[in-house]
C-alpha cells in the first residue's frame, strides 16, 4: 500500500486548518485510514475537532478511520535526543554520555527534532492518507528546506570536522538516508500533493506566488489551490457585501490568470464557524463536488 501525503500550506488566517480537516474527514468517510498531523506550533486541531488531541495519535470521535496528532516541539526534542542516546547507554560511562548530550544541545536540535518527527510519518505504512496541516508559509518553506540543507550539511561534515550543529556526524549519519528518502517523496507527485489555500485578496495572492516559487526551487511542485472565503453571490443584495464580492472577483480573475496551469477549487464563506465534524462534512460536500476550475 502506497501512502498518499497531502500538504496544506498558505498565509496565516486563510483557512488551512479548516480545509485540511475537511479533507481528512472526507477521505476517512470514504473508507481510507487517515491521519491528520499539524506541524504548526500554534496548532488548534483540538479546538476544531472539539476534543483533546495533543502529542499523541488520537482517534477522532464520530469518524471511523480518522486519527489526529499535534506535534509538540519540546516533546519531539526530548524523544529525538533519547533515540540517539539510548544505544550509547550500555557502551559508554556517564561522563561520555554527558558530553554526547551536550553536543546534541546545539541551536538546531529542536528544529531537527520537529522535522525528524514529521518525516517519521512519511515512513509509516499504517495509514492510506496522511494530511499535514502546516504552519504559515515561511515556517513551512523552512521545514521543507531542512532535509535538503541537512543532507548536504551531514555529507560535508563527514568529509571535514565530523561535527555538525546537531552533534557528531557519527550520531546522525543514518539520518542522511532518511532525509534523502523524504526529499524524494516530497518531489514525487504520485505520492505527495501540495495544496495552497488562499483568500481573494492581494496579500494572500502575493504570498502564494512567492511560496510556489520557493517550493519550485526545492524541486517540489504545487498540485492545486483552494480559493477560500468567497462571499456567496446570493448575499450581494447588501451594498457592503456587493462591494466585497466585486473586489474578490477581481482577485479571482487575477489568480485564474497567474495560476492558469493549476487546478483551483473555490469555497464560499459560511455563516457559521467552520469547526466540528458536521461542519467539515458540510464543507466537504462542496469542496469535493467537482468545482475545480482548471481540470
Amino acid at each position: 500500500m502506497q501512502t498518499k501525503f497531502i500538504f496544506f500550506s498558505g498565509k496565516g488566517g486563510v483557512g488551512k486548518t479548516s480545509m485540511a480537516c475537511t479533507t481528512a474527514v472526507h477521505w476517512a468517510d470514504a473508507g481510507k485510514r487517515t491521519l491528520i498531523v499539524t506541524t504548526d506550533p500554534a496548532a488548534n486541531l483540538s479546538d476544531v475537532f472539539e476534543q483533546e488531541i495533543g502529542h499523541n495519535i488520537t482517534p477522532i470521535s464520530g469518524v471511523d478511520n480518522l486519527f489526529a496528532m499535534e506535534i509538540d516541539p519540546d516533546i519531539s526534542t526530548k524523544e529525538y535526543k533519547e533515540r540517539l542516546l539510548a544505544p550509547m547507554r550500555d557502551l559508554f560511562d556517564d561522563e561520555m554520555l554527558k558530553i554526547a548530550e551536550e553536543q546534541l544541545s546545539g541551536p538546531c536540535t529542536e528544529e531537527m527534532a520537529s522535522f525528524d518527527k514529521f518525516i517519521d510519518f512519511m515512513e509509516d505504512g499504517t495509514y492510506e492518507v496522511i494530511i499535514f496541516d502546516t504552519a504559515p508559509t515561511g515556517h513551512t518553506i523552512r521545514l521543507l528546506e531542512l532535509p535538503v540543507d541537512w543532507s548536504k550539511h551531514i555529507e560535508e561534515s563527514s568529509k571535514g570536522s565530523g561535527q555538525t550543529c546537531m552533534g557528531p556526524v557519527t550520531l546522525i549519519q543514518e539520518n542522511k538516508k532518511k532525509f534523502d528518502d523524504a526529499i524524494a517523496k516530497l518531489r514525487d507527485t504520485t505520492q505527495t500533493e501540495f495544496i495552497f489555500v488562499m483568500q481573494p485578496e492581494q496579500t494572500s495572492l502575493d504570498e502564494t506566488v512567492r511560496a510556489l516559487q520557493e517550493l519550485g526551487k526545492l524541486g517540489i511542485p504545487t498540485s492545486s489551490l483552494i480559493m477560500n472565503g468567497l462571499i456567496p453571490v446570493a448575499e450581494t443584495g447588501n451594498a457592503f457585501f456587493k462591494q466585497r464580492y466585486d473586489m474578490q472577483q477581481t482577485y479571482m480573475a487575477k489568480a485564474r490568470q497567474i495560476f492558469s496551469n493549476m487546478r483551483m477549487k473555490t469555497m464560499e464563506l459560511f455563516d457559521t464557524e467552520l469547526k466540528g465534524i458536521d461542519m467539515f462534512r458540510k464543507c466537504g460536500d462542496r469542496l469535493f463536488a467537482g468545482n475545480d476550475t482548471h481540470e
